[in-house]
């Protein structure tokens, strides 16, 4: 069944039962207690929590039904038992309109606001390798339906940033459908002509999950970016610099030998960090921080190997060896819910600087 019509028959399948159990209180003429209420209220949850699982659709999938029964679903209810408690309990009639405004502004927040809410992370890195400082900019995941004007912006937002060095993490364009999938490749790719990026060190791209292999003809034809379909390490004087190809990076026994001079590796996924990578730092992105993180409790899913606490900004893992993560610009599209929560988009600029 198509996800669409999944969605369509959740809503109807929820919003029936909440009216249908609100119209049995009303005309049985039950006790509108709070114990009723709350016994009706676990009743419609769990009913909405299997469904959701149950559903003939992907995980992601699961999750932006469960997102429609936390973010609307539940502040019907809630309002529901506030107008049937307004009488009998005034109390307990306001707390419910109190939870049910604040899952909708929740709501609002996560789907409306933050996931535009772009913002510059800036970090510092000292090493006695360097000669002289390097300034590198890091795009992950855009991750986009279709490249418009927040992807520009936040490709001219690293131009202004003048850096010696940008490196594309993978994760470009995620969308159903070959038809729309090759017209917003066509898209993006414009967007990079006009844009223009350019750094002393060069432009350099890996591969992501969700995209199609050749990124260099798909995404960047006619552009001066280096892309690494295989693993391979450049020199590029001040440093040397080592693209990983996506089953590498996914690699968590991955290897690779030192070099003499100040290394970077850079791969889409971080789960390389746990093997033998003899470098200075590690650079990934993949989890998009967790894409919702909860207070106390850090990101909810990060698809990932590595620790928790490593999925989004700086972890020193030894003396002289840092791993990188981005949150990335975008989202995870198609299925899922295209929401941010306490996990801002972000452009990471880290200032390499000589010194001990």
């Amino acid at each position: 069944m198509d996800h669409h019509w999944t969605v369509i028959g959740y809503n109807i399948m929820a919003l029936t039962s909440i009216v249908g159990a609100f119209w049995l209180l009303w005309k049985c003429r039950l006790t509108y207690s709070k114990i009723a209420l709350a016994v009706l209220a676990f009743g419609l949850a769990g009913l909405s929590f299997v469904g959701a699982f149950l559903s003939p659709t992907d995980p992601f999938g699961k999750l932006q039904l469960l997102a429609w029964a936390v973010f609307v679903h539940l502040p019907l209810f809630l309002l529901g038992g506030a107008y049937l408690l307004f009488r009998r309990n005034t109390q307990t009639a306001f707390v419910s309109v109190f939870l049910a405004i604040g899952l909708v502004a929740v709501g609002f927040y996560s789907f409306l606001v933050e996931p535009w809410r772009l913002e510059i992370t800036r970090l510092t890195i000292i090493s006695p390798k360097l000669a002289t400082p390097v300034r590198v900019a890091l795009i992950a995941d855009i991750q986009t339906e279709a490249p418009g004007a927040y992807e520009e912006r936040a490709l001219r937002m690293v131009q202004e940033e003048k850096p010696d060095l940008i490196l594309f993490l993978g994760d470009y364009i995620q969308v159903k459908g070959r038809d729309r999938y090759t017209e917003a490749c066509k898209a993006f790719n414009k967007m990079l002509h006009e844009v223009n990026l350019q750094a002393p060190l060069g432009v350099h791209a890996v591969r992501g999950n969700v995209d199609r292999s050749n990124i260099r003809q798909v995404y960047f034809d006619g552009l001066s970016v280096s892309t690494y379909e295989r693993t391979r390490t450049v020199d590029l004087g001040p440093l040397a610099l080592t693209g990983l190809s996506f089953e590498d990076s996914l690699n968590k026994r991955f290897v690779l030998v030192p070099q003499g001079k100040f290394h970077i590796v850079f791969g889409h996924h971080p789960n390389y960090s746990l093997g033998l990578v003899d470098a200075n730092l590690l650079l990934a992105g993949h989890t998009h921080g967790g894409q919702v993180r909860l207070p106390f409790v850090g990101p909810i899913l990060t698809l990932s190997r590595v620790p928790r606490s490593w999925t989004g900004g700086l972890t020193v893992l030894e003396p002289g060896k840092a791993l990188i993560v981005s949150r990335g610009i975008g989202m995870e599209r198609v299925n899922a819910p295209q929401m941010r929560f306490l996990c801002r988009p972000e452009i990471v600029i880290v200032d390499l600087t000589p010194g001990q």
